[in-house]
């Protein structure tokens, strides 16, 4: 379809020019918002007349454009999604997603003036074009996360994935720690075990040893004595 350009629409060309679009994108978006005409000589006719009133317009909402860029622009907007421990999204951040955020705040924009090559699909700090006006557009922030928190983190410049790495490191460190004090610990019962043994060694050897001298001390008050057997003979 040929239309009528009536203000600066990106590629396409300035106010004024005729150019071809697809069918979907005039009906949709160009004509509903006042964009573009049906080319055909009577809008062509149409367009020259209402020139000066359409310049006018367009200034005054450049200006409008300019104002709420001063405030817009930097901005940091944070979308809360499910995400696995690689980072990637389970689904996407759209153009439709970052207009209902960007709205939400306080700025009014359709889906049609966020710029993304593609759609969000890993968590982190990702930069999104808004074009508020054909000669006015901002970049803001778009900060996927899993948690509030999370994105805290990561507008910090922390790497909420390596953090995981991080906590499996320490978990491995920690077992290897338990491991070492069991095996210390069983060093050490087994010193107590052997060291016990050895008394209990000790203590049998002395008893043992005054058993001998018992028996010894008996026998020998059991033998007759010599000398008094000989006074008796």
């Amino acid at each position: 379809m040929q239309v009528i350009l009536l203000e600066r629409i990106g590629k396409l060309g300035q106010m004024g020019d005729t150019v071809t679009v697809k069918d979907g994108y005039a009906r949709n978006y160009l004509l509903p918002q006042g964009k573009a005409l049906r080319a055909s000589e009577t809008n062509k006719l149409r367009f020259e007349q209402d020139r000066v009133q359409l310049e006018a317009r367009n200034l005054e909402l450049k200006k409008e454009a300019d104002s709420v860029a001063e405030k817009l622009n930097g901005q940091i907007f944070i979308a809360i999604r499910q995400a696995g421990d690689t980072g990637q999204l389970y689904g996407s951040v759209s153009t439709r997603d970052i207009a209902a955020i960007v709205t939400e705040a306080g700025y009014s924009i359709s889906r049609n003036q966020a710029q993304l090559d593609t759609a969000i699909k890993n968590l982190g700090l990702h930069p999104v074009s808004i074009t508020l006006h054909p000669e006015v557009i901002v970049s803001v922030t778009v900060n996927v996360a899993r948690s509030e928190e999370e994105a805290r983190r990561q507008a910090r410049g922390e790497d909420v994935t390596a953090q995981d790495d991080d906590f499996e490191d320490q978990d491995a460190i920690s077992t290897e720690e338990v491991f070492e004090d069991e095996e210390l610990s069983k060093q050490a019962e087994e010193a107590l075990e052997a060291e016990a043994d050895l008394d209990s060694a000790e203590t049998s050897a002395q008893e043992s040893g005054a058993d001998s001298g018992d028996t010894s001390r008996d026998a020998a008050k059991d033998e007759p004595d010599e000398e008094a057997a000989g006074k008796e003979d």
